[in-house]
């Protein structure tokens, strides 16, 4: 049985420091590196002071899909295909999907070597809740498309990572604060684990007034904090509902079971506090 795999395997977001050990190893034992920009790659293994010691093939957005049957190829054989993206972990916004579903496909192995993440990373830091995230890339480019895309995320109860380039950046905080309220928590991450790392937090209108002025540059991490949770109704609004539909003609059960469903609230309690009200 072949013992060939894919590795996907986290390269550091910044700084090299944050390579792991068996990221050094694989890179001079696999029998294939897969990199989504070879320059960048051999640059980091002369910083990591290591040497690729099996072939280095570009594996981007544009060849990905023709480089599959090859790759898959020395998985069978028994080789090792390393996968890396310039930075952080594949398939996140990086190369890497098309090549796992086929693998998967075709029943060979997968792995990962775990490592550094600018999701995890921003989302650590930003100081907005941490038990419930989603992650979700790069917003559209087209305002049209990205005010449409924001307006679909503007009830997520859960914190939101986004990717942003520079150029953008100010301009997606507007239509954030425009969309999902100037005064909803955020921060902007700059240049994770590098020299002039920045994190900026405060209400989207601020940072959207921030990035006006400041320009910021380099990598950057948005993450926004989910929609509040809508304060419940008052008891009395309930009951004054209850028996109005009741005056109407509706049986009080009926009214108390489906206004006490529609707003979360324990039918007993409404029903006990609707009988009260009538008792009045």
């Amino acid at each position: 049985m072949s013992s060939g795999r894919i590795v996907l395997a986290a390269t550091p977001i910044g700084d090299a420091e944050d390579a792991s050990p068996r990221l050094r190893r694989l890179l001079e034992t696999a029998e294939v590196v897969a990199a989504e920009d070879t320059r960048r790659l051999l640059g980091l293994a002369q910083r990591l002071g290591v040497r690729p010691g099996g072939r280095l093939l570009s594996h981007h957005e544009h060849n990905e899909g023709a480089r599959v049957a090859e790759l898959l190829d020395v998985v069978r054989a028994g080789g090792t295909v390393l996968v890396v993206s310039d930075a952080g972990m594949p398939t996140v916004s990086d190369p890497g999907f098309t090549l796992v579903r086929a693998a998967v496909e075709a029943g060979l192995p997968v792995t990962t070597a775990p490592g550094p993440s600018a999701v995890l990373a921003a989302l650590a830091v930003s100081g907005l809740p941490t038990d419930r995230f989603c992650f979700e890339g790069f917003l559209p480019r087209r305002p049209g498309d990205r005010t449409r895309a924001l307006g679909q995320l503007a009830t997520e109860r859960r914190t939101m990572v986004f990717f942003e380039s520079p150029h953008r950046v100010a301009e997606t905080l507007a239509t954030m604060a425009e969309v999902l309220g100037t005064d909803r928590p955020a921060a902007v991450c700059r240049e994770l684990t590098k020299t002039y790392e920045e994190v900026v937090r405060g209400p989207l209108g601020e940072l959207a007034g921030w990035a006006e002025e400041a320009g910021p540059r380099g990598e950057i991490c948005v993450v926004v904090g989910g929609a509040p949770q809508a304060a419940a109704p008052a008891m009395a609004d309930l009951v004054a509902e209850v028996l109005s539909r009741a005056d109407g003609g509706e049986r009080l059960k009926e009214a108390v079971a489906e206004v006490a469903l529609a707003a979360g609230t324990p039918k007993r309690e409404l029903y006990a506090a609707a009988i009260a009200a009538r008792g009045r």
